[in-house]
């Protein structure tokens, strides 16, 4: 394999994780209106079943920090992708924003490749 293949190869891992821990949240945020539906349909007391959707919510957050930790991940990612030399190299959706570069950065995201 050369370095090409090697670097697509832990993008579209990194790509795929990103998509997965998305699809998590939205299926755990899912499953607490799903509790909250079914109380309401059940008649039942807004305290029945609260600490387990308590524990869903808390899956939630959890998921919500593995979502912070894959996108920092992302942002250290083409860090060492540029101190290695590797140059300009895209994948995935293109309009990225480089927030984990400098969040308080607020000028032109477009930079001039030479």
């Amino acid at each position: 394999m050369d370095r090409t293949e090697v670097i697509a190869g832990v993008a579209a891992d990194l790509h795929a994780t990103e998509h997965a821990i998305d699809a998590a949240i939205a299926q755990a945020t899912t499953l607490v209106q799903s509790f909250i539906s079914a109380r309401a349909d059940l008649s039942l007391s807004p305290v029945a079943a609260t600490a387990s959707q308590a524990k869903a919510m808390e899956t939630i957050a959890a998921l919500a920090a593995a979502r912070e930790s894959i996108v920092a991940c992302h942002g250290e990612l083409q860090k060492d992708h540029r101190r290695l030399g590797f140059g300009t190299y895209a994948a995935g959706p293109i309009g990225k924003p480089d927030d984990w570069l400098d969040p308080k950065d607020t000028r032109n995201h477009l930079r001039s490749v030479a």
